[in-house]
């Protein structure tokens, strides 16, 4: 009688399928998986800024074209205390998505140092955040001492 060889199912075979299928999937990844989330380096937190209100404006392309959001913001000690955006959609879906990111930036900001804020999506809004973005770099010009 002949023997017939079984496919092997032992741990070690088995964990080198799991990391086959493991590296398949890690590719497979969606438009709202961008590595926009994730923050971009250290932060430098060596400037230094004026306390007091500022408030800037930031513009970023959305699928309608460019849209554009004004950022108020007071510091103390370098540490953002009050936060407001108000939103300038051209139309009903960027006002949608704005009035999202409004309803969640302070949650996002408000307590934190400034020069610590990776701000890419809040409230489901990520195109936001690039205009919010651009403003907060203003008024980060705008505060620094020196």
């Amino acid at each position: 009688m002949t023997s017939r060889a079984r496919p092997s199912s032992t741990p070690v075979a088995l964990a080198g399928a799991s990391l086959a299928l493991l590296g398949t999937l890690a590719g497979c990844a969606t438009a709202g998986d961008a590595a926009a989330d994730v923050p971009s380096g250290p932060a430098d937190t060596s400037a230094e800024y004026t306390d007091g209100e500022y408030s800037a404006s930031g513009s970023y392309q959305s699928p309608n074209g460019t849209e554009s959001v004004v950022v108020q913001l007071s510091l103390e000690g370098d540490v953002v205390t009050a936060v407001s955006v108000t939103p300038g959609g051209s139309n009903s879906t960027t006002q949608y998505y704005q009035d999202q990111f409004v309803g969640g930036i302070e949650a996002e900001v408000v307590g934190k140092d400034i020069d610590e804020l990776r701000v890419t999506r809040v409230a489901g809004s990520s195109l936001t955040s690039g205009g919010f973005r651009e403003a907060l770099e203003t008024i980060k010009a705008d505060a620094l001492v020196g």
